[in-house]
């Protein structure tokens, strides 16, 4: 006779007051896709969540892409951008100007083609 248990891990994850629909920088890909979650992890016994690992959770930005996922204490500017929503992405063009090359010179005026 065989019994098996199956013992494991679950996280259970929602969106923390406050930032619903805030996207912001990945610190470890580089890409606008991480989000403020809250995870709470439990141990499972045969796919039961049993025992909470933590009282209160934790608070994380977590990517979308990579899965990278850093502590919000650790992002004062994500926390700056609490209560905004889903305005967190904003583009700014980069500081002095456009990139070089762009916009140097007048342009040329349009000629006619010609075929030969």
């Amino acid at each position: 006779m065989c019994i098996v248990f199956t013992c494991g891990e679950h996280t259970f994850r929602k969106e923390v007051e406050g930032y619903e629909g805030l996207v912001c920088r990945c610190n470890n890909c580089g890409n606008y896709s991480g989000s403020v979650t809250k995870s709470h992890p439990w141990f499972t016994f045969c796919f039961v969540p049993v025992i909470p690992l933590s009282i209160k959770g934790y608070e994380d930005v977590s990517c979308r892409i990579c899965r990278f996922e850093q502590p919000l204490t650790h992002r004062p500017d994500v926390q700056a951008l609490r209560g905004q929503g889903g305005q967190g992405l904003h583009m700014q063009p980069p500081p002095g100007g456009p990139p070089q090359g762009w916009g140097q010179g007048t342009p040329k005026p349009n000629e006619p083609m010609h075929y030969g």
